[in-house]
C-alpha cells in the first residue's frame, strides 16, 4: 500500500495532459491534417522494395569561412542538408545545426555523412540563437548541440516538447513556442514557429510526443523563413497571409523519392517551387539535398529536376540551389 501511494503521484503525472488541447495536439501527441507521420507497414513496404540511386562515400566541399555578421540585407551560408547560418545585422544564427558525421541514436549506428559541413565549427562567427524544427536525428543532433551550447549567449528555439532536447544538451536559454506562436531575441529579431507537415519521433514510444514547425525570422535585413522538414500543403499560403512577405525561404528539396511515401512528409523540387510561389518569397534557397543518403533519389537528383522545372517556368522566381559551404545574400527593402 505504501508501495502505491509512494507512485501513485508519478502514474497521475503521466497520465496528465502536458500541452493544451489544440487543433494539432490530444494534450499528449501531435497530428497533422491530413496525418503524415508514415505508419510501420508503409516504412516495411518501401524498404523492401525502394530502389535507391547510388551516392559516393564521399562529396567534395570547399569549406568557407563566413564574415563575423552582414553589415545589411541578409546572408545565408548553406552548411549542409538543413543546417543554415542566417546573418543579418546584430544577429547570426543557425537552423538545425548538424555537424556529426553519422546522425542518429549513436555515433556508430545511424546515416552517415556523404559531404563535409560547408563551414567548419571552430570557423562559426558569433551565434545568437538556435533554431531546432523537429526531433529527427538528421535535424536534431545531440553531440553538435552539446558543443553549441558551450558557448556563451545562445538561446535555444524549438517547437513544444522539442525543447527538451536543446535543455539536455546544455543550453541555459530556452524558449518553447507552439505553431504561430512568437518570440523576440536580444537583438530585437521575432522568431515565429509556423506549422508544416511532418511528424516527430526517435524512439518508437515517443512518436509525435514532440511538435514539429518551421519558422519565420524577423531581420533588420528582411523576413527568413526556415521550412524545417515537411509535406505540400495549405500552410504556406498561410504562412504568407500572416507573416509575408518573405524575403528569402529556405525550402528543402532531396530526400523526395518514392513519392508515394515521401510525400506527405517531405516536398520535392515540384512542391518547393509551388511553396515559393505561394510564400510570394522574393528569393528562395534550396536545402535539404546532397548530404546525406536518406530516400531513393540520388545525390544530385533534386537539383537537377529543379534546374529543368525552372527552365520551363522561372518567370518572376528567384530559386538558387548552391553547392554546400556557398551563400547566398538578399538585399533590404524598404517597407
Amino acid at each position: 500500500m505504501r508501495a502505491i501511494s509512494f507512485l501513485l503521484p508519478f502514474l497521475l503525472a503521466s497520465c496528465a495532459t502536458r500541452f493544451p488541447v489544440t487543433d494539432h495536439s490530444d494534450g499528449e501527441r501531435f497530428f497533422g491534417d491530413p496525418l503524415t507521420s508514415a505508419g510501420f507497414g508503409a516504412a516495411l513496404k518501401w524498404n523492401f522494395t525502394r530502389t535507391p540511386r547510388a551516392w559516393p562515400d564521399s562529396i567534395p566541399v570547399t569549406a568557407s569561412r563566413p564574415a563575423p555578421e552582414a553589415d545589411s540585407g541578409i546572408r545565408a551560408t548553406w552548411v549542409g542538408h538543413a543546417t543554415v547560418l542566417v546573418q543579418s545585422r546584430g544577429l547570426n544564427l543557425l537552423t538545425d545545426p548538424v555537424w556529426s558525421r553519422t546522425v542518429g541514436p549513436w555515433s556508430w549506428v545511424g546515416s552517415q555523412r556523404k559531404a563535409a559541413p560547408g563551414v567548419r565549427e571552430e570557423d562559426l562567427p558569433r551565434i545568437d540563437a538556435v533554431l531546432l524544427s523537429h526531433d529527427h536525428y538528421d535535424h536534431a543532433d545531440l553531440p553538435t548541440l552539446r558543443r553549441l551550447a558551450a558557448r556563451p549567449g545562445i538561446v535555444g528555439v524549438a517547437p513544444l516538447g522539442t525543447a527538451d532536447l536543446l535543455r539536455d544538451a546544455g543550453f541555459a536559454s530556452v524558449v518553447e513556442l507552439d505553431w504561430w506562436q512568437r518570440t523576440v531575441l536580444a537583438s530585437g529579431d521575432t522568431v515565429t514557429l509556423v506549422p508544416a507537415r511532418h511528424w516527430g519521433m526517435r524512439w518508437p514510444w515517443n512518436r509525435n510526443r514532440r511538435l514539429w514547425g518551421g519558422f519565420v525570422v524577423g531581420t533588420k535585413g528582411g523576413r527568413v523563413y526556415f521550412a524545417g522538414d515537411t509535406g505540400d500543403g495549405p500552410h504556406f499560403g498561410a504562412i504568407a497571409d500572416r507573416l509575408g512577405p518573405i524575403d528569402l525561404a529556405l525550402l528543402p528539396i532531396g530526400a523526395y523519392e518514392p513519392r508515394w511515401f515521401m510525400a506527405p512528409q517531405h516536398i520535392g523540387p515540384t512542391e518547393a517551387l509551388a511553396a515559393a510561389k505561394r510564400l510570394g518569397a522574393r528569393h528562395s534557397l534550396a536545402i535539404h539535398w546532397g548530404t546525406f543518403a536518406l530516400a531513393d533519389d540520388g545525390p544530385r537528383e533534386a537539383v537537377d529536376t529543379l534546374a529543368s522545372l525552372l527552365a520551363r517556368d522561372s518567370a518572376g522566381i528567384d530559386f538558387r540551389a548552391v553547392e554546400i559551404g556557398q551563400a547566398v545574400e538578399v538585399r533590404s527593402v524598404p517597407r
